[in-house]
């Protein structure tokens, strides 16, 4: 048996481990990627805006990635790990991108298939499927991110009706959703509210002034006494269990998407480091550069070998909350590090929006700390390891 030439761009030979099928879904995503998002995305960052997204949210509906891990109502029934791939080939592009799907198909998506009635399955899931109706996901309140139970936002009965009010803060999608997917405090606990953003009383304005996670829409949520049916409410689940599912969910995606910003960033600096010229020679000719290539090499196939790993155990049905968070901790942080390595190849040359390295830098360290701050997924894995709880 002969043994395949060495690939530096997968050094593990990572690809043997995909199906065909997998690397179908693959291309087609990078293809998507390459053809509607490169092209304008440094424009698009420097703006501070993403145009065009309802259009964007329809062609990704057309390749099948929204809510792609889903059955049924339209979606593709992809597996994990495609689902995954999909996360790292959209992210290689921008984290604002791959927030999008993952909020359309991982939080809003899943949290009507999981716990909604059939009713709103039949009425919001195809149409967020075909990327004809946007969705978001209302957990977070500018008091209280990490610790959801404290939430303020109340659902109050009214005879057979439902009265919402309180205010979400940082939620993708926000201003431009169809339809928003919120948790409230009831006199039962925490339920989970489909809201259609028509609905008097509700508002999105946008959040502006970021410097990270620039093309991606941002927006407040607010709730003044919105009136909804009775059959608003998920049926199928009471407490935190609902929204920490739908979170664990677009947190998987995350460990994938994490390598996709981490890879574009090597492999630019890797290019970089070929055809830049100093003292007489090539820089990646030089010791320093070369250990630091091999460093990020290695922490960017590492990652997506334990991505990969999570997603054969999402598949089977055995993936805890503990293992995404180990993944989410560790391929993020990974992530910013070759970041912030690829900036010190590429010199100056790193903070131009001409290449991709500084954009990738400042999107992930929005990521490092949304859907699960480094603390909290340490403390996730503390209390895992030791059977301490040190959350309170």
């Amino acid at each position: 048996m002969s043994v395949s030439s060495f690939d530096p761009r997968d050094p593990l030979g990572i690809d043997d481990l995909l199906a065909p099928e997998d690397l179908a879904v693959r291309e087609t995503v990078r293809r998507w990627a390459a053809d509607r998002v490169l092209p304008h995305i440094a424009d698009w960052y420097e703006r501070g805006e993403l145009p065009g997204i309802r259009e964007l949210a329809r062609e990704l509906g057309a390749i099948g990635a929204l809510g792609m891990q889903l059955s049924g109502y339209g979606c593709a029934g992809a597996s994990a790990v495609q689902y995954g791939l999909a996360c790292l080939e959209l992210e290689a592009a921008d984290s604002g991108i791959r927030s999008l799907v993952s909020v359309q198909g991982s939080l809003a998506m899943y949290a009507i298939h999981r716990f909604g009635s059939e009713e709103q399955r039949q009425r919001w899931l195809p149409g967020m499927a075909a990327g004809e109706l946007i969705g978001c996901f209302g957990l977070t309140e500018p008091d209280h991110g990490s610790d959801p139970a404290g939430m303020r936002t109340y659902a109050k009965r009214d005879g057979t009706d439902w009265v919402l009010t309180g205010r979400k803060m940082w939620i993708t999608n926000g201003s431009v959703a169809d339809v928003a997917v919120v948790w409230a405090q009831t006199d039962d606990g925490i339920r989970g509210f489909v809201v259609p953003t028509d609905r008097p009383g509700f508002s999105a304005p946008e959040i502006t002034h970021k410097w990270s996670l620039r093309a991606s829409v941002t927006s407040e949520l607010v709730l003044d006494e919105v009136r909804l049916p009775a059959d608003a409410v998920l049926p199928e689940v009471t407490g935190l269990r609902g929204p920490l599912g739908c979170l664990s969910h677009a947190r998987y995606g995350i460990v994938w998407g994490a390598m996709g910003a981490a890879r574009t960033c090597f492999e630019s600096a890797l290019d970089y480091a070929r055809t830049r010229e100093q003292f007489g020679r090539p820089i990646g000719g030089f010791q320093l550069t070369q250990a630091k290539l091999a460093d990020m090499a290695v922490e960017l196939h590492k990652g997506i070998l334990l991505a990969h790993h999570l997603g054969l155990r999402m598949g089977a049905g055995t993936l805890r909350p503990e293992q995404v968070s180990f993944g989410k901790l560790n391929n993020v942080r990974e992530a910013i590090d070759i970041c912030r390595t690829a900036r010190t190849i590429l010199g100056a040359n790193g903070i131009s929006l001409e290449y991709p390295v500084m954009r990738h830098a400042t999107n992930l360290e929005s990521v490092l700390t949304y859907e699960g701050t480094v603390e909290m997924h340490q403390l996730v894995l503390g209390k895992a390891l030791t059977g301490i709880d040190a959350f309170r």
